[in-house]
């Protein structure tokens, strides 16, 4: 392989915003291109990031997204159908996706577990298949999917494990489970390019404000954010919550916000393309989900020294130490609401906090993180 680029293919449903579709862009970005001959094929050419991948990797599709759609309701309903026989038609005849590419590959990427159908259908039968994993194997609403996880993962070549937690949990679940050579990568964050993001506009709170980026999906903890929110109120405690996102639950939440009387202090803004200038901004930031892989969203927010709160939960552990630069709490509203009080009334805690938090940036060695990934693809490519 030394004399010619290596090729990769990248598959993955869609580039919504979310932590998943910026790894991918952040390898996209970062892989030798003197080395790697870089591919993505999306599902859908669809989501917020969909016009964000770098002008050096060619990008292919197997349909459009739902911003091509017309904008007439019936239209639409008729447009969704075909898109949607035309999955079917590629899940079942990987050599749809074949001729879309025309060309074949040394090494094919599976991102996350969504994509592992599609890269180890390939009709490619020689490429070196990877599989990247960033969930916690034993989250009760993950189960339904497990049985053919476990299927899967023997089939790969390589399999790359997205937090620390995630592999160990596994392992503890499945001790006799035999794996494929794999190992623990965590997600680059691009440093520079954040906290030039987060200068790109000045953002004004006029009360305490806690700042929440992630989509409204139950895993997500938002609904029992809201009643930790109503409760402080109800003790006297001002702040307001600013929640970036969107998702399913979205209606759900609006609602529940109207039901509790607070939609004006609990404030949906939706996704934005660039949410740093929030969270900069803000006084804290809180996630408080049920689970989590390794959050990009947590190591940004720490990376913009801000005093966070999360659950205790999946890779967050691995970043935040509790009450040295954020807290750490369990997935209940009264804990969320006692968290809450504690970072608007200790000043001293959140004074010790913030002058940990001046270290962050340590805790992230992209250079190391992008050597590790490119030393996998050239082993794997030397060994066809």
């Amino acid at each position: 392989m030394s004399d010619k680029k290596i090729k990769i293919l990248f598959r993955h449903r869609s580039m919504e915003m979310g932590g998943v579709e910026k790894v991918i862009l952040s390898l996209l970005n970062n892989l030798d291109r003197d080395k790697f001959d870089l591919t993505i094929c999306l599902n859908l050419n669809q989501g917020e990031l969909r016009n964000d991948i770098p002008k050096h990797v060619k990008k292919v599709f197997l349909t459009k997204g739902k911003e091509d759609f017309s904008k007439n309701f019936l239209l639409q309903k008729f447009q969704l159908i075909i898109r949607n026989l035309k999955l079917k038609q590629a899940e079942n005849n990987p050599q749809i996706a074949q001729k879309l590419l025309n060309d074949n590959f040394d090494i094919e990427i599976a991102p996350t577990y969504s994509s592992f159908s599609s890269v180890l259908n390939s009709s490619n039968r020689n490429s070196k298949k990877i599989g990247w994993f960033h969930s916690d194997i034993s989250f009760p609403k993950l189960q339904p999917l497990v049985p053919k996880i476990l299927e899967q993962i023997p089939q790969f070549d390589y399999f790359i494990w997205g937090s620390k937690q995630a592999n160990d949990v596994f392992v503890e679940t499945y001790p006799t489970f035999i794996l494929p050579e794999n190992e623990v990568i965590l997600n680059a964050i691009p440093i520079k390019e954040l906290k030039l993001k987060a200068e790109e506009f000045p953002v004004n709170f006029t009360k305490k404000t806690f700042v929440s980026v992630g989509r409204l999906h139950t895993r997500k903890g938002f609904h029992k954010l809201l009643e930790a929110h109503s409760n402080l109120l109800k003790e006297g405690f001002d702040h307001e919550i600013i929640i970036i996102g969107d998702g399913e639950e979205r209606q759900n939440l609006e609602k529940q916000a109207q039901d509790l009387g607070v939609s004006g202090s609990f404030k949906f803004l939706g996704t934005l393309l660039n949410p740093y200038p929030y969270v900069k901004n803000g006084d804290f930031f809180i996630l408080p989900s049920e689970s989590e892989g390794w959050p990009l969203i947590i190591a940004e927010a720490l990376i913009l020294q801000k005093p966070i709160i999360a659950t205790n939960v999946g890779g967050i552990p691995e970043m935040i130490i509790d009450k040295e630069n954020g807290l750490l709490i369990e997935y209940e509203i009264s804990v969320m609401q006692n968290a809450m009080k504690l970072f608007l009334t200790d000043e001293i805690l959140i004074l010790e906090i913030k002058e940990n938090l001046k270290k962050s940036e340590s805790q992230f060695d992209n250079k190391k993180i992008f050597e590790s990934v490119e030393n996998i693809l050239i082993k794997l490519a030397k060994a066809q």
